[in-house]
């Protein structure tokens, strides 16, 4: 009888999700000398920006006035490349279990076990799917036949008709992206205010103007049409319903996430996110577990990428404290310091520093 071993992989810090916030605190970490695993249910780095709309811009990246969300994915791994983290993909972590007062081990669906001194929940939404207009009764059969829920290539749409539904900041940036790609872009809400970015509503209504977007509001799909792919839709609007040819509808609604087994871990949740103490290194209720990223909440949260890396970092600084319990850390610019065994970056920043000096 042959008895199967799983394999076992152990690490300082063990990061749960492969996303922007998680691949970012694998940099934050090396800085540290902290080696790092990352387990994703994704079979690839990137999280959602990998995986539903590796092409979509994304604006509030410091030093990037736009960037595509797989070029940032492309640009974090080249980041991290030098601190040779190690992945474990496509598998979900079904079970965290503190072994001791110094390690702890999570298990994948696949029975993978991993054991490290720190573990880093930045599993993003979670698992998520889209929200669907539930009224639309033929809503499935149209699915990937010209309703759309997420845009993974612009370049799908080129030439086409295009009507996208939702209020929110992937409504806008859509529209204002595609106005350039599609034959056609005609967005619709429900109200006449927005939920997006100022900025990006600015956009739209310049759009607008230009007779580069067609804006209905309020307004709301009620209906779908056509045979083996969708033709039209129709749109109620100030108590009349109208036709509208399209080839295809996406309707953003925004996702809606769910903590799988994370939930199950004796974490404290709050509203499907994972309570943290924000006033020091978002660490959760359980010592020497984390949640960073748009998994976390706490007072006055903000869901952006930028803030993911300012949870990151910090909590970088705490785990470090507690694998060197005692030892003092003095922070370092990269500026000045550089970074150790990368093409010599540290000496020559030195360099120059003390001929500045002198």
């Amino acid at each position: 009888m042959l008895i199967k071993i799983s394999p076992m992989i152990t690490t300082d810090l063990l990061i749960i999700g492969a996303g922007p916030t998680g691949l970012f605190a694998v940099f934050e970490a090396g800085l540290l000398k902290i080696k790092c695993h990352l387990i994703d249910a994704l079979p690839q780095p990137g999280g959602q920006l990998a995986e539903l709309y590796p092409k979509k811009p994304i604006f509030d990246i410091p030093g990037f006035p736009s960037v595509n969300a797989g070029e940032l994915v492309d640009n974090l791994m080249e980041q991290i490349k030098q601190f040779e983290p190690g992945f474990t993909l496509a598998e979900t972590a079904v079970s965290l279990t503190k072994i001791d007062d110094e390690w702890f081990e999570v298990v994948t669906n696949k029975g993978t076990v991993h054991r490290a001194k720190a573990v880093a929940i930045a599993g993003g939404l979670g698992t998520f799917e889209p929200r669907k207009p539930d009224h639309l009764e033929n809503l499935a059969q149209f699915e990937e036949k010209g309703v759309e829920y997420f845009v993974k290539d612009p370049e799908h749409f080129r030439g086409k008709t295009v009507v996208i539904a939702g209020g929110g900041d992937s409504a806008l940036d859509w529209s204002i992206f595609l106005a350039d790609v599609a034959k056609s872009v005609t967005l619709i809400h429900r109200r006449n205010e927005f939920r997006g970015a100022l900025d990006s509503v600015e956009k739209v209504q310049k759009l607008k103007n230009e007779g580069k977007i067609n804006l209905i509001t309020p307004a709301e799909v009620v209906a779908l049409k056509g045979d083996e792919h969708l033709r039209a839709i129709v749109v109620s609007a100030d108590g009349e319903e109208k036709e509208i040819e399209t080839d295809y509808l996406i309707p953003l609604f925004g996702l809606t996430p769910k903590l799988g087994e994370l939930a199950n871990w004796g974490l404290e949740i709050e509203k499907n996110a994972i309570k943290v103490n924000n006033a020091l290194d978002y660490q959760t209720n359980i010592e020497g577990v984390y949640a960073i990223g748009d998994i976390n909440t706490y007072p006055g949260k903000l869901k952006l990428i930028l803030c993911g890396f300012h949870e990151g970092t910090l909590m970088c600084q705490s785990v470090y404290n507690r694998l060197n319990p005692g030892k003092k850390y003095v922070l370092k610019y990269t500026t000045v310091s550089g970074i150790d065994g990368f093409d010599g970056t540290r000496k020559e920043a030195e360099k120059a520093v003390v001929k500045k000096i002198d």
